[in-house]
Order: structure tokens, then sequence, then C-alpha cells
């Protein structure tokens, strides 16, 4: 059965997929301690990536990689929520899912901290 809410066109479409938008981020803030502290942690290290001069390429792929973290989390949010939402007992193929996404929130942090070492790098020894 197709949702009654595909029917939407225009400005209705966009004003209830922000209300959509809104509330996923609501909910996964309250309900998932990984995305709380990712979020916190981005709180810290997106304006720290705008006062370091590092450039603003840097600047962007910093920000980015920050915000890509906070993408994937909520990606495999919502893959262990579906998960969970069929069937709690245990599958070989539920827990394939829920380590593919926890694998895909490993390789972010790893180009975050990637990224944020070479940018600090070249901050830290970079001649004046």
């Amino acid at each position: 059965m197709e949702s009654p809410y595909k029917g939407k066109t225009g400005l209705t479409r966009l004003v209830n997929a922000l209300g959509y938008s809104l509330d996923g981020l609501r909910e996964a803030y309250r309900c998932e301690e990984a995305f709380r502290q990712e979020v916190w942690l981005a709180l810290v290290m997106v304006p720290a990536a705008l006062i370091l001069d590092v450039g603003s390429t840097f600047q962007a792929l910093m920000i980015g990689s920050v915000l890509l973290l906070l993408i994937v989390e909520l990606l495999n949010s919502a893959v262990e929520a579906t998960v969970d939402r069929v069937g709690l007992d245990d599958h070989r193929l539920a827990k394939r899912a829920k380590d593919i996404g926890s694998a895909a929130v490993l390789v972010a942090i790893g180009n975050l901290s990637v990224v944020w070492a070479i940018a600090l790098t070249g901050v830290l020894f970079t001649q004046p």
C-alpha cells in the first residue's frame, strides 16, 4: 500500500518533508546516545574548523567530515530501528545489517580523523 502523503506536491510537500525531517532529528537526538554525542562533538568541531587558519578548502573538508558522520549515524540508526521493527529475534541477516551500518559509522569516523589530522598537521607544522 502506497503512502497517502506521496500525492502531495509543491509547497505542501516541502512543508511536510521539513516537518518529518525535524521530527527525525528530534527522535534521533532523544533516542540515540551516539547521535547525541556526535551532535555535541559537532558543536565544538564546526566552530573550531571556522576559527582555525587552515584555508577555506580545509575548513570545508573539516566541516563536511563532521556533517558526514552525523548523516551516516542517522542512516545507521534508521537501519537499526527498521531491523528492530521487523523482529527482535537473533537472525544472521539482522546482525549483518546492523554490523554493516556500524561499519559505515566507523568509516565516517576514520574519514573525520584523517581529514582533521591532515588539516591540523598543516597548522602545527607550517612555517610562518
